[in-house]
């Protein structure tokens, strides 16, 4: 093999890649999953352990801003998804998350009725909004239809549309905006998804005129296993709604201790308990990486890895059919491909060291994350692949024994 594949030498993000700390002889294709361990978040974690909590101890909340922590990730997220200063609070999981704001949401259109979603969400997000629609007992009803069917579902009963950006299984993208626009139209509102997005494309909240967002911090923006999520509430709605959970984080003045709820003004208001701290500061660090980096040279190399990988699949493993847009503009930052022993190839592939995961019934993810993936890498990760399916290696019952987390 090549040391260097041709289009790596002009890459202008190919220095980023010495910022992480990628095992010896691994080949990453799952930050769509979990992204790599950034150098500097060790350190930076051991100086809250060790100084922040271990010698200023609760002083720190004043004297390390650990109080506004929340929103100065939030702030620093935004920048990478075309959000506002003030619009987006880094806290708890995003399923906590889409339940704050579909509730949200649907008090502001108290006299519609239907979700709408479609099956190529992730279901976490379908599971809370059927349960938040039991839970409400005010006769909503989660519509979910096939993603090219969304736009023509938009009616004037829809209260909101609730959309994941970028497919997590097929890595298929909506048009945010042309999506945004129609809800508007019709009177609804939107909430995002963009756990598959944020550090991974180019996203423009504010111009899209996106009502709600939410995203997780432990994917392409490299925070670390269950990293806070986040979430974006546009600066019009942000004091016309309250969280469903008022904790004291959200009140005006927590440290009052009044017995009455008053919600703070801003996005604040959406917060619930006492942050995260450890968490926090490891995502704040890790987002370090993207200061210099421009979103659009992150798309670029990101289609540029993509391609190069479905053509050499598709030339060195036939056994294997594209289930992504084949279209790189209708296409998150991930590829996948179908294969009836999907699971096992997998488990194969990663034995290799080749990492990727598997989504049922038949599905092999690819992510790509172009902050330490190289082309080099993506021709590496295919003969591997191209071997393993020739070979019939994977043809194992070590490799077809599922394990909890696929």
């Amino acid at each position: 093999m090549q040391s260097q594949h041709p289009s790596d030498k002009n890459d202008v993000l190919r220095t980023k890649k010495d910022a992480f700390k990628i095992p010896e002889g691994v080949i990453y294709l799952d930050g769509n999953s979990l992204g790599v361990l950034p150098k500097n978040v060790p350190a930076r974690l051991a100086e809250v352990v060790e100084q922040e909590w271990g010698k200023s101890l609760i002083k720190s909340w004043n004297e390390h801003s650990w109080f506004d922590l929340p929103l100065r990730v939030g702030n620093r997220i935004g920048r990478l998804i075309g959000a506002p200063k003030g619009s987006i609070v880094a806290c708890d999981s995003t399923s906590v998350n889409v339940f704050k704001v579909l509730a949200a949401a649907l008090s502001l259109r108290p006299d519609r009725k239907v979700i709408l979603s479609d099956n190529g969400n992730f279901p976490t997000d379908l599971y809370v909004a059927s349960g938040l629609a039991e839970l409400l007992d005010k006769g909503h009803e989660l519509q979910v239809v096939a993603p090219e069917e969304v736009e023509a579902a938009i009616t004037e009963d829809v209260a909101v549309v609730m959309l994941t950006q970028v497919d997590y299984r097929t890595g298929r993208l909506h048009d945010m905006a042309a999506l945004t626009e129609k809800a508007h139209q019709a009177g609804a509102l939107t909430i995002w998804d963009l756990a598959h997005s944020a550090g991974a494309i180019p996203v423009d909240l504010k111009g899209a005129k996106a009502d709600f967002a939410i995203g997780c911090g432990y994917k392409y923006l490299n925070g670390g296993p269950g990293a806070p999520a986040f979430l974006y509430v546009a600066e019009d709605h942000q004091d016309k709604v309250t969280s469903p959970v008022t904790g004291w984080m959200g009140h005006e003045a927590p440290f009052a201790f009044d017995l009455d709820y008053r919600a703070v003004h801003g996005v604040n208001r959406m917060t619930v308990g006492t942050p995260a701290i450890l968490s926090l500061s490891s995502l704040y660090a890790a987002l370090d990486v993207f200061e210099d980096v421009d979103m659009a040279d992150i798309r670029k190399k990101s289609i540029s890895l993509s391609e190069l990988f479905i053509k050499e699949v598709e030339e060195k493993c036939p056994q294997l059919t594209l289930a992504s847009p084949r279209d790189p503009q209708t296409r998150g930052s991930q590829v996948s491909f179908r294969f009836e022993e999907g699971y096992a190839a997998m488990q194969a592939l990663i034995a290799r060291g080749v990492i990727g995961d598997f989504r049922a019934p038949d599905v092999m993810r690819f992510g790509f994350t172009p902050l330490y993936l190289s082309h080099q890498d993506v021709v590496d990760a295919v003969a591997i692949l191209a071997d393993i399916l020739a070979t019939g290696s994977w043809n194992r019952p070590e490799y077809k024994s599922r394990a909890k987390v696929t």
